[in-house]
C-alpha cells in the first residue's frame, strides 16, 4: 500500500505529478492512500511518499477537471480523480460519457468549486488597515466551502494590484505585498476596523432595494446566509424583507395610472378613422389640412398639397404623392409627371380643367441627397393616415369616375395595391361603390430605361386615358 502526502500549497500540481508517477508504475487505485496537509495517517498505509513525476499522459479535458476538483473539500477527491485516470487508459472516450457515475460525481465537485470561487469574488469585503509602507493595506476574512484561496489569488492580484492585502480563511492565508503573494496557515477571524464607507453603501443598498420584486429563496440561493455576517449591507436585509409587502403596497398606491402601450395604438387607429372634418367646401378643407400631423411626413415637407379642380368634376384623378416641384408650389401635378399626364390626357380627349386632381398622400416623402430631394414611396401607415383626407375630398366632389394612377392610389381607393401591371386598364370600385379605373402612374413612364418598354407603357397609358374618356362620355347625364 503506497501513501502519497499532498501539501496545502500547490496541491493540484503535486497531485498531478504523483498521479503520473503512479500511473507510469502501474499502481492500481486500491493500492494508493492519499493524504492532504496535516491529515492523520491511515493505519494500514505505508510511510508517506512525496509526489513522483512520471511519463503517463491524460486527455486535456481530464487535466482541466483535475485542476479544479483538487481544491474541493471532499477527502476522497484525490482517490476519485486517480480512479478515473486509471480507467481512462483503455477508454479514451470516457470523458464524454455523461452516464458514468464516477465522472458524474467529479463533474458535480468541479461545479461546486467553481460556484464557491464565484461567491468569494462576489462577497469578499476588504477593510483598510494600518499600512507598513508606502502602499495602502487592506485585510479581509472569508469562509469558503472549499480550498479555493490559492487558485483564486491571481484574480485578487490582478484586481487589487495597486495595494497590499491579506485574505484570511480557516484553511489558508494569502498575503500580497509589493506585487508578490505568499501563503501561510489559516486562522480565525482577525479584528477588522470599522469602515465609514460601509454606512454609505448600506444606505445606497436600502434605496435600490425593490420590494415588489423580492424573491427570498432566489436571493438566498445567490447569496446564502452564511455570507451575510461579513457583508455590510446584510444588516438591512431582515428589515427590508419584513417590510417588503407594506412598501410594495405603498409604491402601488403612489404609482401614476398609465394606460397600457396598446391603448396608444388603439387611440391612433380611432383617430385615423374618426368622422370626416365638418367642412362643406374645398377651401375650408384646404385650411383644415394645413395643420395636419396625422403622420410624420408633415415634419419635413414644405407644405401640404391637397387636390384642386371644380367641385362638380365628373372625373377625379388620384396619384401617389406630391413631388419636389408640387411640394414647393403647393399644387398637385405641376412637375414632369403632371406635364406628361396633361399631354396624354389632351390627346385622349380628357379636359384637365374639368377634372379634380389630387394624391393619395398629401405631403412629399423624400430623403435628402446633397441639394436634391429623392422621392420615397409612402408606406402603408402613411397611406392609411392620409386616406382620411382623400375620403373627405371624394365626399365633397362626388365624382362619377376615379382614375387611380399607380399602386399607392390603387391601395388607398380599393384596399389593394399589388399587381398594378396586371390590373391596369380594368374597372374596380371603392368601398362606397364609386367606379375606379386603374392605370400606371406617369412618373413610371419617365423612369422606364428601355425604349421599347417605354413605348409599350405609353401605349397602355394612352389606352387607359381613352377608356376613361369613353366611359365619361357614355355615362354623361
Amino acid at each position: 500500500m503506497r501513501t502519497v502526502a499532498l501539501p496545502k500549497e500547490g496541491t493540484a500540481a503535486a497531485w498531478r505529478d504523483a498521479a503520473r508517477g503512479l500511473l507510469g508504475a502501474g499502481t492500481p487505485p486500491e493500492d494508493v492512500v492519499w493524504q492532504y496537509g496535516d491529515a492523520a495517517p491511515d493505519l494500514f498505509a505505508g510511510p508517506p511518499e512525496g509526489p513522483a513525476a512520471g511519463a503517463a499522459r491524460a486527455p486535456r479535458s481530464f487535466v482541466a477537471l483535475s485542476e479544479t476538483v483538487c481544491w474541493h473539500a471532499d477527502l476522497e477527491r484525490f482517490a476519485r480523480l486517480y480512479a478515473l485516470l486509471w480507467r481512462l487508459r483503455g477508454r479514451p472516450g470516457l470523458m464524454q460519457d455523461r452516464g458514468d457515475p464516477g465522472l458524474a460525481r467529479l463533474r458535480e465537485m468541479e461545479k461546486a468549486v467553481r460556484r464557491d470561487r464565484h461567491k468569494m469574488t462576489a462577497f469578499l469585503r476588504f477593510r483598510e488597515i494600518e499600512a507598513t509602507g508606502a502602499r495602502r493595506r487592506f485585510a479581509a476574512w472569508f469562509e469558503p466551502d472549499h480550498h479555493i484561496l490559492e487558485p483564486i489569488a491571481p484574480f485578487f492580484m490582478r484586481r487589487f494590484g495597486d495595494m497590499d492585502w491579506v485574505i484570511v480563511t480557516p484553511d489558508l492565508t494569502a498575503t500580497f505585498t509589493d506585487g508578490d503573494v505568499s501563503f501561510s496557515d489559516g486562522g480565525s477571524r482577525p479584528p477588522l476596523p470599522e469602515d465609514a464607507t460601509e454606512e454609505l453603501w448600506a444606505t445606497y443598498f436600502r434605496n435600490i432595494f425593490n420590494p415588489a420584486r423580492l424573491k427570498v429563496k432566489a436571493m438566498q440561493a445567490e447569496m446564502p446566509k452564511k455570507y451575510w455576517k461579513n457583508l455590510p449591507e446584510a444588516a438591512a436585509i431582515p428589515e427590508l424583507i419584513a417590510g417588503a409587502q407594506a412598501r410594495a403596497r405603498d409604491m402601488q398606491a403612489a404609482a401614476p395610472t398609465l394606460a397600457p402601450a396598446r391603448a396608444a395604438r388603439i387611440s391612433e387607429r380611432l383617430r385615423m378613422t374618426e368622422d370626416l372634418p365638418p367642412v362643406d367646401d374645398l377651401d375650408a378643407l384646404r385650411r383644415e389640412a394645413e395643420g395636419c400631423d396625422r403622420c410624420p411626413l408633415h415634419r419635413d415637407a414644405t407644405q401640404v398639397v391637397v387636390g384642386e379642380g371644380p367641385r362638380d368634376a365628373p372625373l377625379m384623378v388620384v396619384g401617389e404623392q406630391p413631388g419636389d416641384q408640387e411640394d414647393l408650389a403647393g399644387r398637385p401635378f405641376v412637375g414632369p409627371a403632371g406635364q406628361l399626364f396633361d399631354r396624354f390626357a389632351e390627346e385622349a380627349g380628357l379636359d384637365r380643367s374639368r377634372a379634380f386632381v389630387t394624391n393619395a398622400v398629401k405631403h412629399f416623402k423624400f430623403v435628402p441627397r446633397g441639394k436634391r430631394r429623392i422621392h420615397q414611396k409612402p408606406d402603408a401607415g402613411e397611406v392609411q393616415a392620409c386616406r382620411w383626407w382623400l375620403d373627405a375630398e371624394r365626399r365633397l366632389v362626388r365624382p362619377d369616375l376615379i382614375l387611380a394612377m399607380g399602386a399607392t392610389a390603387a391601395a388607398s381607393l380599393t384596399g389593394r395595391g399589388q399587381g398594378i401591371m396586371k390590373r391596369r386598364g380594368t374597372f374596380e370600385e371603392t368601398g362606397d361603390g364609386t367606379p375606379v379605373l386603374l392605370t400606371l402612374h406617369p412618373s413610371y413612364l419617365l423612369r422606364v430605361p428601355n425604349e421599347a418598354a417605354r413605348a409599350a407603357a405609353e401605349r397602355d397609358f394612352r389606352a387607359d386615358l381613352s377608356a376613361a374618356a369613353a366611359w365619361l362620355e357614355e355615362h354623361a347625364a
